[in-house]
């Protein structure tokens, strides 16, 4: 794989709690004033090598990262604050974990946004471009990553999505079955299958950028992203960060089907108070979330598989928009099992999570490995990411069903890097 040589742009869709919880902590962690406690390339080791050959490894010193040194920030909001001024108004992060690094985020303003409020209706920022088609969104959001590249030195950026869901987009073969569809569509300025992030990932990928979307939106889970990914040669990869229940769910469920345990019912629901709490607060977009988060389950614990065990259990998400918890969210999980002789038994799961906190790491990693991906001339969809992310993207129009399995995903992660570093992958998902 090619070096990580030079600056890597970081550009971020959102400047909100996620955002400046991400740039902050990297922030301060060059200074040595903070730690980067979650995040996998930071901290996770990896077995590389057999019997008397083999040594656990930093990633990074199995394939070549950036490090956090050479990261430069940018992003485009709908709302004009800067970042420090977004990060006090997230309130995620204590007044005293901010001010070491002001200066650094004062300078870092977002650009203005490609926005459609029918896509989030919650929201009301006046930092919006002025654009009349989505087509126009597109080559000024193509123009932004140029500036950027040009203002900062970068010779490669990231672009990653963390603002907030929009509302569920179908996918449409008519629209997003070929990239001559979708660009027809781009140019007619069809607002109705066209979402504002579908202009970002085009963007991203037309200017050489790997792109993640970090939000459940049908963004690049279509068949048109596929072929101008392969086209570009570049990684995609999303969907939806996987922070606070979802990976619990990813988790725990592998215990219940490892150990042939029933399962009757398995009733998640949440508080939130952020901004995203505030969107999803919209059942349009609170559709589009759950999605995402019902399809975790049924494809681990498959009634295919085991029909005795899985057949017609019942599954329920709810997210409940509650001010007061601002960014500390609140899980609640009631798992209704059955063992020997069908006797019932009962799991209760509560996590108190701090939602930025966990989806931190998430951005750093999902950056670093997609632009070593890029690097490494892996392009199209980068299934090993999975490990990261709610919904992981697959081609379903082949029928294939994404690993959601964590332990499973944890493998396929391992597998990449190592053959990434040119070790051999050694592990098999069964």
């Amino acid at each position: 794989m090619k070096p990580a040589e030079g600056k890597l742009g970081v550009m971020v869709v959102g400047l909100g709690a996620v955002t400046t919880t991400f740039m902050t902590g990297v922030l301060m962690a060059r200074k040595g004033l903070a730690k980067p406690v979650g995040s996998m390339t930071q901290y996770d080791k990896i077995r590389v090598g057999r019997g008397e050959n083999k040594k656990y490894l930093h990633y990074s010193d199995i394939i070549s990262l950036a490090s956090l040194d050479d990261l430069v920030f940018g992003s485009w909001d709908v709302y004009p604050e800067n970042a420090y001024e977004s990060a006090l108004h997230a309130q995620v992060l204590n007044e005293r974990d901010i001010e070491p690094v002001a200066e650094e985020l004062k300078a870092i303003v977002p650009l203005k946004a490609a926005f459609d409020r029918n896509f989030a209706s919650r929201l009301d920022g006046t930092n919006v471009k002025g654009c009349s088609t989505r087509w126009e969104m597109v080559e000024a959001l193509r123009q932004d990553i140029r500036d950027f590249k040009a203002r900062t030195g970068c010779n490669r950026v990231v672009v990653i999505w963390a603002a907030s869901t929009e509302i569920y987009v179908p996918v449409d073969t008519a629209v997003h079955g070929t990239l001559a569809a979708l660009e027809t569509a781009m140019k007619a300025d069809d607002r109705q299958r066209i979402a504002p992030s579908m202009c970002y990932a085009y963007a991203a990928l037309s200017e050489q950028c790997p792109f993640i979307m970090g939000a459940p939106n049908t963004t690049v889970d279509i068949p048109a992203m596929w072929e101008l990914a392969e086209q570009t040669k570049m990684p995609i990869a999303g969907k939806d960060f996987k922070t606070g229940q979802t990976l619990v769910k990813s988790g725990f469920a592998p215990i219940i089907g490892t150990r042939c345990l029933g399962l009757s019912g398995w009733f998640s629901t949440n508080i939130l108070g952020n901004r995203d709490g505030l969107v999803l607060d919209e059942p349009a977009n609170f559709h589009t979330k759950e999605v995402s988060k019902l399809s975790t389950l049924e494809s681990i614990l498959v009634p295919e598989e085991q029909p005795d065990l899985y057949t017609d259990y019942y599954h329920k998400v709810r997210i409940n928009y509650y001010p007061p918890r601002n960014d500390n969210k609140e899980g609640w999980d009631n798992i209704d099992i059955f063992g020997w002789m069908g006797y019932p038994m009962q799991i209760k799961i509560n996590f108190l999570c701090r939602d930025s906190i966990l989806a931190a790491p998430l951005v750093l990693d999902l950056v670093l490995l997609s632009d070593a991906a890029a690097r490494a001339g892996r392009f199209g969809t980068q299934r090993f990411l999975s490990f990261f992310l709610k919904s992981p993207m697959h081609d379903y129009t082949q029928n294939e069903v994404p690993i959601n399995h964590l332990f499973q995903q944890y493998v396929m992660l391992k597998n990449a890097i190592r053959e990434m570093g040119g070790y051999e992958a050694d592990e098999e998902i069964d």
